[in-house]
This record gives C-alpha cells, sequence and structure tokens, in this order.
C-alpha cells in the first residue's frame, strides 16, 4: 500500500534531547510497530536548529525568539514536513492501526480537534467552528501550503498566545487562508481525535468517545495545556516569586511552584469557598465585565455578593437573566452610605470562609482566585496580596506593570481575621490592608498578570492619582505598537470584548484626556510624483454587464501601465464573464506591465438578496477567500496592492497618486453613490465617542458584528473636508495597501477576527500589527447602487 501514497514513509518526532519519558515512549513505539518498513526520526531541539541553520537560516531570528519553547517545538515541524514530507506525530499520539488508507492519494492531511473544543473560551472569542490540530500532520515534501505557513509564522510571532503564535488556532487560520485549499485533507475529529481534553472534560463533564472510526489517538498530556475556561494555564510549571511576613516581620521568601497544590486538589484535598465581594452603584456595563470575569474563574468554589444601592436596575435584570446561583444580589436603597460602609455590608452577606474584594471596574484573570488561594492554603497563610498589578490606562492608550507595594484591591483574605471597613467614601480599603499585614500571617504573591487596575475617567481617586501609579511603574508600553501587542496579550486571557475596548478607549475619560477629536485628521498631501509599481486587483463574479466599463476606467488613469499589473480572479459566475475575459485577455497582456488571471469557483450561490444579514458571514467569507487567494496568485515584485472592484463606474485619473500621496501603508478613497452623494461603502468607518456605550452584543450574528447604519459609526460623506482622517475599518471597493503588509501576513480574516470580518477585519489585524487605517474623504470613487441600500452597515454589498 506504501507505493500508493504520495506521502514519504517517513515518521517524525521531537522532544528536547534523547530521553523520551518512559509514559510517553510506548506511545512513540506504536507508530513503529504499525508501519514496519517505515523510516523514523526523533529530532532534538539541538537537531531542529542545526536542521534550521542548513535549510532555512532566513527564519532563526524568529525561531530563536520564541519566548516559549512550545513554539519553537510548534515551528520545527512545519520545516521538517516541508523539506522531508512524511508523517508528524507528537510524542503523546498513540497509533490504534495503520494510516496508509487515510493518506492513500493524498497531499496533506490533518485532522480537527474534537467539537467541544470549540467550546471553550478561546475558540469562541475567536469564532472557531472547527480547531485543525497540529500534533498529526502528514505531508508530501515541498506542499505549496508549507510556504504560506511560513510567511503567516512571520506575521504571528509576536502574539502573545502559543495557540495563535504556532498551535493549533494558528494552524486552523493557515488553512483558511491556504492558497491551494483544494489539495488538503482535513479529516474529521473521530478519525484521529477522539477523545477530547482533560480541560474540556472538566468543564463539559465527560464526552463519549466513537474508536470505531479511529486510526490514532491523541492522549492530551502534552508540557503545556489549557485550563477549563479554555486558556493556557499561565502558572503550569511556572514558579512564582513570593514572600511571606507574621505580624510585619518576615517569616519566608522565594519561588513558588502551584502544581503541588493543584495536585492536593484533584486529589480531594478540600477547597474553602470563597466569596467574591463587588459593591458598585450605576455602573453596569463595568459591572457586567466585572461579572464576566468572575464567571471564568478556574477555583471550583466561589459565590459572588454584589451590593448595589444605586437607582439602575439594569445590573439587576442582567444577574436575573444570568441564573446563576452562585451570584446573589442585594439591592439597598440609595441612602447615601460610604463605600466603607458598602463593603462591610458585603462581608456581612458573605457566607464563605474566606473573602477577595471584587471591584466592579477592574479586570481578573482567569486564575486570579485559584492561585491567591493556592499559595495561602500551601503557605498556611490568612492572606494574599498581589505585590504589583497591571495597570491600565485606556483613554491614553497605555499598560503598566505597577511597582511592589500592598494592593489593597487585590486582597484574598479569611472572613475571620478581617477588619472592619472605617466609614470612608474613599481609600477606605489601604487601613484595612494594613491591619490585615500588621496582624496576620500574609503571603504577597508577584503575579501582576491576574489583575489589572483600570482608569476609566470615574475612579473613586482622579487621574492624578493614576499618574503617580504610572511614573513609578516597572515596566510601561506606550508606543502604539507595543500597546496593540500588550493589549491583544490582555485581551486573550481576560473575557472583553471588542466593544469592551472601544467604550474604554472612547469613554468620559478618553474625551476628557486626549484632547482628541471625533476622528484623528492631517491635512491630505499632494499626489505623489514618484511612480512605484502597482499591483490592481479585481474579483470578478458575474460582471459581464461591468467589465467593459471597467476596463475603459482602468485606461483613463494617468498612471503609467508599465507599473501597474492586473489581476483578475472569475468565480461562480452564471453569465458570460469567462467568455469576456478570454476574449479581452489579450490585448490586456499587451498594455499592462503583467496579468495574472485566476480561474475558482467558491461554490457560492445565493437564493436571496446579497446584503440579508443571514448570509453576511458566508459570503463574506468566500469573499475573502477570494480575496487572499488572488493575493497569493498575482503578488511578485509589486510595491503596491490597489484593491478595485469592478462595478466602481467612475474616479479620477489622478486616483493612484492621490493615494499614493497620503503617504500611508493602508488607504481608502471615499466610494459614494454618486459626485458628492451619500456614502455607499460602509464598511469605512469611525467609530463615534459614544460607541463604547452602546450594546453591540444585540446585532452580533453568526459572529459578526452586523449593526444598522450609523449604529455607533461615522461614515465618510460626514467627514468631507477632513482631508485626511484616520479611520476604524476601510471597505474594499477601492483599497491601497503597502505590498509589504500582505507578505508580513496581513489577511482578509475569512473568520471572525475580533467579530469582524473580511476587510473589517483586515483593518482590526493591521491595527494589531501596528499599522492604522486612514481615508480620503474628498477623494471620490463611485459606486452607484445596482441594489436597494441594505439595512445592516457590515453588510455592504460588494462583488
Amino acid at each position: 500500500m506504501v507505493a500508493h501514497i504520495r506521502i514519504p514513509a517517513l515518521i517524525h518526532q521531537t522532544w528536547k534531547d534523547a530521553d523520551v519519558p518512559p509514559e510517553w515512549q510506548k506511545w512513540a513505539d506504536s507508530w513503529r510497530i504499525q508501519h514496519p518498513g517505515w523510516g523514523y526520526r526523533l529530532w532534538t531541539d539541538a537537531d531542529n536548529r542545526a536542521f534550521l541553520q542548513e535549510h532555512y537560516p532566513w527564519f532563526l531570528p524568529v525561531y530563536d525568539g520564541y519566548p516559549e519553547a512550545i513554539m519553537r517545538a510548534d515551528a520545527i515541524r512545519y520545516f521538517l514536513l516541508d523539506h522531508f514530507g512524511g508523517l508528524y506525530v507528537d510524542l503523546d499520539f498513540e497509533c490504534l492501526k495503520p494510516v496508509t488508507e487515510i493518506l492513500d492519494g493524498h497531499d496533506l492531511v490533518l485532522g480537527c480537534e474534537p467539537d467541544a473544543h470549540t467550546r471553550l473560551l478561546l475558540a469562541r472569542q475567536r469564532g472557531f467552528d472547527r480547531i485543525v490540530g497540529n500534533a498529526f500532520i502528514a505531508s508530501r515534501p515541498g506542499h505549496p501550503f508549507w510556504a504560506h505557513v511560513h510567511r503567516q509564522m512571520v506575521a504571528t510571532h509576536k502574539l502573545p498566545s502559543t495557540l495563535d503564535v504556532t498551535g493549533p488556532f494558528f494552524l486552523t487560520r493557515a488553512v483558511e487562508s491556504a492558497p491551494e485549499p483544494e489539495s488538503i485533507t482535513v479529516l474529521e475529529a473521530e478519525v484521529l481525535y477522539p477523545e477530547v481534553s482533560p480541560y474540556a472534560t472538566e468543564l463539559f463533564g465527560p464526552q463519549e468517545a466513537d474508536y470505531d472510526r479511529a486510526y490514532a489517538v491523541h492522549h492530551w498530556s502534552g508540557s503545556w495545556t489549557y485550563n477549563t475556561s479554555g486558556t493556557p494555564r499561565i502558572s503550569a510549571g511556572k514558579r512564582f516569586p513570593f514572600w511571606a511576613s507574621q505580624e510585619m516581620q518576615p517569616v519566608a521568601d522565594g519561588l513558588m511552584s502551584l502544581d503541588a497544590q493543584r495536585r492536593r486538589w484533584a486529589a480531594g484535598a478540600p477547597a474553602p469557598t470563597v466569596s467574591c465581594l463587588m459593591v458598585t452603584k450605576d455602573r453596569s456595563a463595568t459591572a457586567r465585565r466585572a461579572i464576566r470575569c468572575f464567571l471564568t474563574q478556574t477555583y471550583p468554589n466561589l459565590e459572588l455578593v454584589v451590593v448595589e444601592d444605586g437607582t439602575d436596575d439594569a445590573l439587576a435584570q442582567h444577574i436575573r437573566d444570568l441564573g446563576d446561583p452562585r451570584i446573589h444580589h442585594h439591592r439597598l436603597p440609595p441612602e447615601g452610605r460610604t463605600l466603607g460602609e458598602l463593603r462591610n455590608e458585603a462581608v456581612d452577606r458573605a457566607t464563605g470562609p474566606y473573602v477577595c474584594q471584587w471591584d466592579d471596574d477592574d479586570l481578573y484573570d482567569p486564575e486570579r482566585v485559584e492561585t491567591q488561594m493556592a499559595a495561602i492554603l500551601a503557605l498556611g497563610a490568612e492572606a494574599c496580596f498581589l505585590a504589583r498589578e497591571r495597570l491600565w490606562w485606556p483613554a491614553r492608550r497605555k499598560l503598566a506593570v505597577s511597582c511592589a507595594r500592598v494592593w489593597e484591591g487585590s486582597m484574598v483574605c479569611a472572613k475571620d481575621r478581617l477588619p472592619r471597613y472605617p466609614a470612608q467614601r474613599r481609600g477606605e480599603d489601604t487601613p484595612v490592608a494594613e491591619g490585615v499585614v500588621r496582624n496576620c500571617r500574609v503571603v504577597s504573591m508577584d503575579a501582576p498578570e491576574l489583575y489589572t487596575y483600570v482608569c476609566h475617567g470615574n475612579n473613586t481617586f482622579n487621574e492624578s492619582h493614576f499618574a503617580e501609579h504610572f511614573a513609578v511603574a516597572t515596566e510601561i508600553w506606550a508606543e502604539p505598537g507595543a500597546y496593540a501587542e500588550r493589549l491583544l496579550a490582555m485581551a486573550t486571557r481576560l473575557p472583553i470584548e471588542p466593544g469592551d475596548i472601544a467604550h474604554a478607549e472612547s469613554g468620559p475619560a478618553a474625551a476628557r484626556t486626549s484632547g482628541r477629536p471625533q476622528a484623528v485628521v492631517e491635512p491630505a498631501a499632494a499626489p505623489a510624483s514618484e511612480r512605484p509599481l502597482v499591483l490592481v486587483l479585481t474579483p470578478l463574479k458575474d460582471a459581464s454587464a461591468f467589465l467593459p466599463g471597467y476596463l475603459d476606467s482602468l485606461r483613463t488613469l494617468d498612471y503609467p501601465r508599465e507599473a501597474i499589473s492586473l489581476g483578475l480572479l472569475e468565480g461562480d459566475s452564471k453569465d458570460t464573464t469567462p467568455e469576456l475575459l478570454q476574449q479581452v485577455l489579450p490585448r490586456l497582456e499587451a498594455e499592462y506591465r503583467r496579468v495574472t488571471l485566476v480561474r475558482r469557483d467558491y461554490g457560492l450561490q445565493l437564493a436571496g438578496p446579497r446584503w440579508e444579514a443571514g448570509i453576511q458571514r458566508r459570503r463574506r467569507s468566500v469573499l475573502a477567500k477570494v480575496r487572499n487567494q488572488l493575493l497569493s496568485r498575482a503578488l511578485l515584485d509589486e510595491e503596491w496592492v490597489l484593491w478595485l472592484d469592478a462595478d466602481v463606474t467612475d474616479y479620477p485619473a489622478d486616483l493612484v497618486q492621490r493615494l499614493l500621496g497620503a503617504r500611508k501603508d493602508i488607504v481608502v478613497p471615499h466610494c459614494a453613490t454618486a459626485p458628492g452623494g451619500p456614502t455607499y461603502d460602509l464598511n469605512t468607518f469611525v467609530l463615534q465617542p459614544r460607541a463604547g456605550t452602546l450594546n453591540w452584543s444585540q446585532w452580533l450574528r453568526d459572529g459578526i458584528l452586523q449593526p444598522p447604519k450609523g449604529f455607533g459609526r461615522t461614515y465618510l460623506d460626514e467627514l468631507r473636508g477632513h482631508g485626511l482622517v484616520r479611520v476604524d475599518s476601510v471597505g474594499g471597493t477601492a483599497l491601497l495597501v503597502r505590498a509589504d503588509l500582505h507578505r508580513d501576513g496581513l489577511i482578509f480574516p475569512p473568520f471572525p477576527y475580533q467579530q469582524l470580518i473580511e476587510t473589517e477585519g483586515l483593518a482590526a489585524m493591521a491595527r494589531d500589527m501596528g499599522t492604522a487605517c486612514w481615508a480620503l474623504p474628498d477623494l471620490e470613487v463611485v459606486h452607484p447602487h445596482h441594489v436597494p441600500e441594505p439595512a445592516h452597515a457590515g453588510a455592504t454589498p460588494l462583488p
């Protein structure tokens, strides 16, 4: 049977050295037993680097710079399979029977992880409807997918999560954007991944495994894992600095691993109930966010005591809708009680032997309570504080790690050792924390990622207080690229949504402290005089009515044709578009520097109008794939890519020069329905200052935001006369992108990226890569309405 397989009979596995752990050796042996005659190679860390040095030295700066060993272990498999081909399997993968049958006739074979994994927190945040595992991969050598993967790894190497940098989430996205997806075989979970991970089992209960169709089974015992909320365990194997005191006298310090306490809990050791105490008043938005942080906590025995003395009923209704018996809401009459008095009310209503301060406007890592309780129980302490916290000032787009001190809000304490709070309106927790430290056995943990202290403009203390904390911070990220990178790392761990970030960055503090107008505006520059190489890319479907006008308009450009390349992708047409393209191709090849014509069907045929909300995810996912396919096939040495829709009917002759003159890496003109008319392409917009206060979740459908026109968004017809405007999203009717951004991994996401997709998703991805998007409201291209105006801004009809 081996002779019929295009994939070489060669098995690859990796480990840090030649001493494979005994518990994995039997699974490694199973592959050789089931495949006699196949070659086998165990690659060590030293082997892997030497291999890259010889064959892919250009990747070594990325490889050596990975902060986690697992990232290097993930990455190397994508190079080994490109060079040698064969079968890569993780050491905790067991072979049940020969896999030759499922490899026969295929060039590249992967498998889906169990469906239950898509229900874990991080997968849900990313909108995945499947996760392609990277623990089993079989490939012929030199498959074009691997060159695509290598480019994507360069683009993702600074992301904070292993899952997104090199792991299964990365591979899932790479498959979604692959240049030749028809050559990739992705098997159902039952074939290779019949068992769910232990952490999905913890969360969802035992899942019945079907071994009848299984050729192998992944045992999910790797050196890094998910926790029960779906996020990687930040403390698995990690050792935290700590120091302990007894009545202010130092008694211990050092490094502490929490794994031993976790093993004791797993063996049945008691986990005392912790009462998280929230005092709030008419701050439903931030309180709901803090409740989400509570709901994702990994510590098993928790309650949330909410004491509210406001007049707004929104939070009470939200808690009723949640129906979680662990959350107890207590409504007090608005009698002007001090914050200290309200905290005492919360303590009195707590039922657990331990209490944890849970302020309504801060953010908490899923492992916060688990980590602090593990420290208390492991060290015999009565209270735990965090020595440092993360500081977030969204209005000024700054993140930091604080100095070391006793951070009052981070307190977890035995209830019977807690002093009463003084009747103060602010600063009430400072004397309580001082009393705990003075009279109790206390442990301080240096784990700032567990608590995020947020300055939002309505804090108890004013902004000068927060500025003092930033002035003495031990680390700070204030540059746009560094801030975006760290913000993404924070959002990956915490249950916060794009709307939360928009709310924070454009809320009352933003309006007061940043001094920014609704949109960042610069003067529009003169048209560029230089003439770099430009690649014009256009997707085509049923475009026979538009194609002659499209080509005539291209010919009106006064940009030299020897500097213009043209790329067209036609697919799923039911009219004469394919025949017309063949007729005009010889002339186009004579006119332009280079012409690429791609023919590719995606099977997208819509029964109803293309602007209907129910079909947008499918339609725009296909359009994103079309754009990515065309880009991968047509881009060679050009410096710029101009995306231009076929049904744009009019634009100025100097369109290219004026876009280049903006001197921005991503820029769009104003696509209007008529000269001086309303905006057509509603995917280009600026978020309004009040956007963060709006309920965006009501417009979330199929994992993407589809709000009504004008909901929290300002379009370019309202920004005429503003020169060059920074925008939060872009459309694709006419869009100029520096080609190196695409080469560095900027794509049109065919999946929800921060609840956005296609061109809107590209803008969000560019922002996370440190690149802003801009628009020229007075540079107009015309796209007449061919269909009724769409009801949803995210459903703008595109070809």
